[in-house]
């Protein structure tokens, strides 16, 4: 073992199931302690028992107080914090003449303004580090719409925006880059494909549209989210990197 995340302290958030949970295994055999966030206690406090150094903190990332908690939790339990790996999200599903406002706010709160509240109380402690990281899991719902998605794919394109407009602030301490994932093998891709008329087919459809001919794991979104956030990523931030299967090129 390598041990690339050696002494680091990365803040995780959507690590209770699917890819957070994978990033958050694969981050800690990497030597990273951790911040885990998540809403389900139960599979948050096992996750925590599981890894070498973590502490799981319950919560709402949607909620300002709670990003600034991730933080001093962070700062509490391990006397820094160097990465943020951000993957909580939520679908909102829904046309926009259906959509309810509170879902298309709620939606925004958690996709966007959550990245928006744990950078602000982040960012200057991990400038205090040496080769500080954040990976943002946003979706290449950034770049392709899909029917009755509106909220989903507003705030995944914005993460985006967003992503880069931070490289450009504090570079160059602070590397920042987004990972945009396409149909992975997760129950929130069983949820997404509800929109659509028949689900099982759409998953299945999205599976024979990938240039690969398979839906991704959380292990290989893992995987790109490790190197993002490693030294082997040493020259690269501002970027938006899909892990899609080809799906976009099809």
């Amino acid at each position: 073992m390598n041990h690339k995340l050696k002494n680091k302290v990365c803040i995780i958030t959507g690590a209770t199931s699917g890819m957070g949970k994978a990033i958050a295994e694969s981050f800690s055999n990497e030597g990273a302690k951790l911040i885990i966030s998540g809403r389900n206690v139960e599979r948050g406090n096992a996750l925590a028992r599981s890894l070498q150094q973590a502490v799981f903190v319950e919560g709402d990332v949607s909620e300002t107080a709670y990003n600034e908690k991730l933080v001093q939790s962070a700062l509490e339990n391990f006397g820094q914090l160097n990465m943020l790996s951000l993957n909580a999200g939520m679908l909102g599903l829904g046309n926009v003449i259906d959509l309810p406002e509170t879902l298309w706010h709620k939606t925004l709160d958690v996709n966007l303004s959550a990245i928006f509240y744990l950078c602000k109380y982040a960012i200057p402690h991990i400038q205090k580090s040496e080769g500080g990281a954040i990976v943002i899991n946003t979706s290449i719902a950034a770049f392709k719409s899909f029917p009755n998605h509106p909220a989903y794919c507003a705030s995944k394109a914005a993460a985006v925006a967003l992503m880069k407009q931070m490289a450009v602030e504090y570079a160059p301490n602070i590397r920042i880059n987004a990972i945009c994932p396409g149909p992975v093998d997760t129950p929130f891709l069983w949820d997404s494909a509800t929109a659509f008329e028949n689900p099982d087919s759409a998953v299945e459809d999205a599976k024979k549209a990938t240039l690969l001919n398979r839906l991704g794991t959380p292990e290989d979104i893992a995987k790109l989210t490790l190197f993002l956030a490693s030294e082997d990523a040493s020259w690269i931030t501002g970027t938006a990197m899909t892990i899609d299967g080809g799906i976009l090129n099809a």
